[in-house]
C-alpha cells in the first residue's frame, strides 16, 4: 500500500478550523470554568493572573509547538513518533495516553455524569437549601474515607454510562466526521452559554464586589512558591500538554500548516476562554457573599465543591429564573467536560491503530467498555476519595514527569532546531534560538523544580490527611501501573516501514 493512501485510511482534519476547534475543544473543559477562577481565588485573585501569563509564554505554548511540531513531522501518535525519534523511549509515548485514558479519564467521566445530573436537579431545584448536604450524603452517599468504598449510586452511575455512550458515539467515527463535527457544535455552544452565563452574573447584587476580588492583586502573594506552582499546574493540565492528545491530533493535518500560528491560537483562546469565565463565577460568589453576608473569603470552598454545592447555592438564591440559570451554568460545564473526553480517548485510539493495525471502531468500543467499568470505581460512596487521591498523583506527577521528558527528547535526541526547521517551514512567524533554550533548558528546569518540591512535600507532610497505606495503594500503585503498561505495549515490535520518517499525506489541497 502506498503512503498516500494509508494516511487517508488513517484520518485526516477536512480543515484547519476543524482541528482548531478539536483541539480548542480539547483545551478547554470543566477546568477552564470552576478550577481556574477556584485557583485565582486560593492564590491572591489578580496576582495568580501574573504567573499564570508567565506559565502560558514559558512553558505552555512552547511545549505545544513542540507537541504539534512532533506528531505533525512523524505523522504518527504519541508512541510511533517516540519509536521514530528513539526506541528506547516509546515507553514514553504510549505512558502519556495510558495514565490518562486509564486514570483521568475514568474519574472525569463520572464527574461529566455529575454535571449531567446536577442539569436535571436545575429544572426543580432538586438540591434542596442545604446543598452541601445533598451534593455529599444524598447524591454522592460519601463515606469515611478511601477504604469503605459503599455501593454503587446508581443515578452517577448511570449518567457515567451515558457521558461513555456519547464519548464512544463521537470517537466511532473518522476524525473528520466524529470529533471535528462533534466540536463544530459543542464550541459555539459553549461560547454562547459563557457568554450568557458572564452578562448574567455581572448584573447581579454583590458581583463588583466579587469582580474586584478576582482582578485585584495580592502583591505578597507573588513571594509564595505555592502560588507559581498553582499557575505552571493549571497551565500545563488546561492546555492538555503530555496528554498525547495534541501529538495525535497534529498529525492528522496536511503537510502545509502554520503550527506556530495554531498554537498561538489554541494557547491564548482558552486562557481568554478561562479568563471571561472567571467573570462569571466570581459574580456569582459577589452576590453570595452578598445574599448571606459574609466576607468572599468565607463563602467558597475547594475543589468540587465549587461547583456543586456553591452554585446550587447561588443559583437557589437569584430572585428571578433560576432553574434556566442553573440549566445554561451546567449543561455549559457538561459540555466542556465532552468536549475534552473525546480527544482522550482519540490520542490512545490513533496510538493502538498506529502500532496493532486494529479497525477504529473495534478500539474505541473496547476502550470505552474498559473506561465505562473502570470509572464505577470512583461512582461508590468512597469515589471522591479515590478520585482526589489519582488526580493528585497523575497530574502532579505524571503530566509533569512526561512534559520533562518530552522536553529533554526533543532537546538532546531529535534536537530542537530539526523541529524548529520543520515548523518554521510552513510558519508566517518563525521560531527562533529562543524557543530551543526554552525547550533545552528553561521549562525542563521549572518543571524539575516542580516535581521536586512536590516530592519534597509529598515526603514531609503526606497529601489530604490519607494514611500511607491509601496514598501507596491508589495513587502511586495507579501511576506506576500504568507506567509498566507502557513499557510492555513498547516491547512489541514495529514493522519497519512504520519508523520511517518520509510519511507526507497528500491532501495539501484542503488548506488552499
Amino acid at each position: 500500500m502506498n503512503t498516500s493512501s494509508t494516511e487517508h485510511k488513517r484520518g485526516i482534519f477536512s480543515s484547519n478550523w476543524g482541528f482548531l476547534l478539536a483541539a480548542i475543544g480539547s483545551a478547554i473543559g470543566l477546568g477552564n470554568i470552576w478550577r481556574f477562577s477556584y485557583m485565582a481565588y486560593d492564590n491572591g485573585g489578580g496576582a495568580f493572573l501574573i504567573p499564570y501569563f508567565v506559565a502560558l509564554f514559558s512553558a505552555g505554548i512552547p511545549l505545544l509547538m513542540l507537541e504539534y511540531g512532533l506528531g505533525h513531522r512523524e505523522k504518527a501518535s504519541a508512541p510511533l513518533a517516540f519509536a521514530k525519534l528513539s526506541r528506547r523511549m516509546e515507553w514514553l509515548g504510549w505512558w502519556m495516553p495510558i495514565f490518562v485514558m486509564f486514570g483521568i479519564m475514568f474519574y472525569y467521566q463520572v464527574v461529566i455524569g455529575w454535571c449531567a445530573n446536577f442539569t436535571i436537579f436545575s429544572f426543580n431545584l432538586a438540591w434542596g437549601s442545604d446543598t452541601q448536604d445533598f451534593f455529599l450524603n444524598q447524591f454522592l452517599g460519601i463515606t469515611k474515607g478511601p477504604g469503605e468504598l459503599g455501593g454503587l449510586q446508581g443515578i452517577i452511575a448511570t449518567a457515567t454510562a451515558l457521558m461513555w455512550f456519547v464519548t464512544w458515539f463521537i470517537t466511532y467515527q473518522e476524525v473528520h466526521r466524529g470529533i471535528e463535527r462533534a466540536c463544530k457544535i459543542f464550541m459555539p455552544v459553549l461560547l454562547v452559554t459563557t457568554i450568557i452565563l458572564v452578562v448574567w452574573g455581572l448584573t447581579l447584587p454583590g458581583a463588583a464586589k466579587g469582580i474586584e476580588y478576582y482582578l485585584k492583586p495580592n502583591w505578597g502573594k507573588l513571594l509564595d512558591f505555592k502560588v507559581w506552582m498553582a499557575a505552571y499546574g493549571q497551565i500545563f493540565f488546561t492546555l492538555s500538554i503530555s496528554f498525547g492528545i495534541m501529538i495525535a491530533y497534529a498529525s492528522y493535518l496536511p503537510k502545509k500548516t502554520d503550527l506556530v500560528q495554531n498554537a498561538w491560537i489554541v494557547a491564548l483562546t482558552n486562557c481568554l476562554y478561562s479568563f471571561v469565565a472567571g467573570f462569571a463565577v466570581f459574580s456569582i460568589l459577589g452576590y453570595l457573599s452578598y445574599s448571606k453576608g459574609l466576607p468572599i473569603d468565607q463563602v467558597i470552598k475547594s475543589g468540587p465543591t465549587l461547583a456543586f454545592v456553591v452554585f446550587p447555592e447561588a443559583i437557589s438564591k437569584l430572585p428571578f429564573l433560576r432553574e434556566v440559570f442553573g440549566v445554561l451554568f451546567f449543561s455549559a460545564l457538561t459540555v466542556a467536560g465532552l468536549s475534552s473526553g473525546v480527544s482522550i480517548v482519540e490520542a490512545l485510539t490513533s496510538a493502538i491503530m498506529d502500532k496493532f493495525k486494529l479497525a477504529r471502531k473495534w478500539i474505541v468500543t473496547a476502550l470505552c467498555m474498559i473506561g465505562l467499568f473502570g470509572s464505577l470505581i470512583f461512582t461508590t460512596g468512597g469515589g471522591l476519595f479515590w478520585l482526589d487521591i489519582v488526580d493528585h498523583f497523575l497530574n502532579q506527577y505524571g503530566l509533569v514527569l512526561a512534559g520533562l521528558l518530552e522536553c529533554l527528547v526533543v532537546g538532546y535526541v531529535l534536537k530542537t532546531k530539526v523541529l524548529r526547521n520543520h515548523i518554521n517551514a510552513t510558519a508566517r512567524v518563525k521560531l527562533t534560538w529562543v524557543w530551543d533554550f526554552m525547550i533545552k533548558y528553561l521549562t525542563p528546569a521549572i518543571l524539575l523544580v516542580m516535581l521536586v518540591r512536590s516530592l519534597y512535600t509529598e515526603l514531609s507532610k503526606g497529601y489530604g490527611g490519607y494514611s500511607v497505606s491509601a496514598l501507596l495503594g491508589i495513587g502511586v500503585t495507579w501511576l506506576i501501573a500504568t507506567l509498566v503498561t507502557g513499557i510492555m505495549l513498547s516491547v512489541y515490535p514495529w514493522e519497519t516501514s512504520r519508523l520511517k520518517t518520509d510519511h507526507v499525506p497528500e491532501s495539501d489541497e484542503l488548506f488552499k
